[in-house]
């Protein structure tokens, strides 16, 4: 079986586009190793990943998501449609 492993980690496209030096990388992936262990992300996460369970979507392989909406509410997605959606503001524009 083909392992789930994302061969793409950690080499985001906008480095290049950004024009984005070795070193500033490095202290890119410093600070987003930072800002995800803090307590409100890793609250966040667990919130997410907790909803993904209670509805049977949590590590099933079925692609799905859980999403929030403007109204805070989380819905059931596509992954793919909703870590793309999220642009420069980080608002949702589902309804």
């Amino acid at each position: 079986m083909k392992s789930k492993r994302n061969t793409n980690a950690g080499n985001h496209p906008s480095y290049e586009k950004l024009n984005m030096s070795a070193e500033r990388i490095k202290k890119k992936k410093e600070y987003d190793t930072e800002y995800s262990a803090t307590p409100e992300r890793k609250r966040y996460r667990a919130e997410l990943n907790a909803a993904n369970k209670k509805r049977g979507t949590y590590g099933n392989g079925d692609g799905m998501d859980m999403s929030h909406t403007k109204r805070g509410s989380l819905v059931k997605e596509i992954q793919s449609k909703n870590r793309a959606r999220n642009g420069q503001n980080k608002k949702s524009t589902k309804k």
